[in-house]
């Protein structure tokens, strides 16, 4: 399934909602119309952190569901006309990775500087602004005190479950889906901060972007070999193809990076974790000899395969 949160026509509210045949489908209005149908009684979700939040096996039994039920109940719109939020708008909370070797390395040696051999050790991660949340089409402001604005090309799993010290081998059955993510990064002041051996923090907190869907993993098992995905991942800026890498190349899968989150900590529904970004995947790593630090007006693009399409406009 591609869920979605979507507003509604005419006012600002964000509901729940979920995508076939090119048609969006209201979530809590799917959920009443199937248990009168079967004379089951469940609260209905109206966000999507509600329906994460569902037991497993209620989510399953939608799932289902929709694909062998014909719907006789009118869909809110067309995919295209519907004006989509980020899936989740405010996630319980966002960890952000550092998991694609050729990133870090490229990353570093522009720095002057060589691996760090602990990166090796174990997936590090970040705790970055779940309250700077954008969603597809949402412009992004360029911050006041930054001139070195820059994309990062990711993509991030939802949790559906909760869990603690999950083992890497039951990991992926944690997650409820993927999405893509743009973690929009302000260089020179992520530059100025890391010397002080804490952060990124402003460098990072302005926004990030996630969506358009959060695409449900079943969907992706036909390009999933052990604990990788082999889907592409592109960026652009202006319509020019700069980033191209695949999520193959992660060198810590999202399983490792699951069991490394919830050691000793526990992991909610809607919480989000993102995968760092993917070789060639921002403009540090490319170098402002191919292409300039991001302006007002330029449009970013990123795309990965199954998950769509992201957009966001600078202003």
């Amino acid at each position: 399934m591609k869920l979605i949160s979507y507003y509604v026509p005419g006012n600002q509210t964000i509901r729940a909602g979920w995508i076939q045949d090119k048609n969006v489908y209201d979530m809590e209005e799917t959920y009443r119309y199937l248990t009168e149908m079967r004379g089951e009684t469940i609260s209905p979700p109206v966000s999507l952190l509600d329906y994460l939040n569902l037991p497993q096996e209620v989510k399953q039994w939608l799932l289902s569901l929709t694909k062998e039920t014909p719907l006789s109940f009118p869909a809110v719109g067309k995919e295209a006309e519907v004006k989509f939020a980020a899936p989740l708008p405010r996630p319980n909370s966002f960890r952000d990775f550092y998991a694609f070797e050729e990133h870090v390395k490229t990353a570093r040696e522009k720095r002057g500087l060589d691996m760090v051999p602990e990166w090796y050790h174990f997936p590090v991660f970040y705790f970055s602004n779940a309250s700077a949340i954008k969603g597809p089409g949402e412009p992004v402001e360029k911050p006041r005190y930054t001139e070195w604005l820059d994309y990062e090309l990711e993509v991030a799993c939802v949790i559906g479950k909760e869990g603690r010290n999950i083992k890497r081998e039951e990991a992926l059955d944690y997650i409820e889906g993927f999405m893509i993510l743009n973690d929009w990064s302000a260089r020179d002041i992520q530059r100025e901060e890391v010397k002080v051996g804490l952060g990124p923090a402003k460098g990072k907190d302005f926004a990030t972007s996630m969506g358009p869907y959060l695409v449900t993993k079943d969907e992706l098992e036909d390009r999933r070999s052990g604990e990788h995905y082999n889907i592409e991942m592109k960026a652009s800026v202006n319509g020019r193809l700069l980033s191209r890498g695949n999520m193959q190349t992660l060198y810590f899968s999202f399983a490792q990076m699951i069991e490394r989150a919830s050691e000793d900590c526990m992991l909610y529904p809607g919480d989000v974790l993102g995968s760092g970004t993917v070789g060639t995947g921002c403009i540090l790593e490319l170098g402002t000899d191919i292409h300039r630090w991001l302006q007002k007006g330029d449009i970013v693009e990123l795309s990965i395969e199954r998950l769509g399409v992201l957009r966001n406009e600078i202003v």
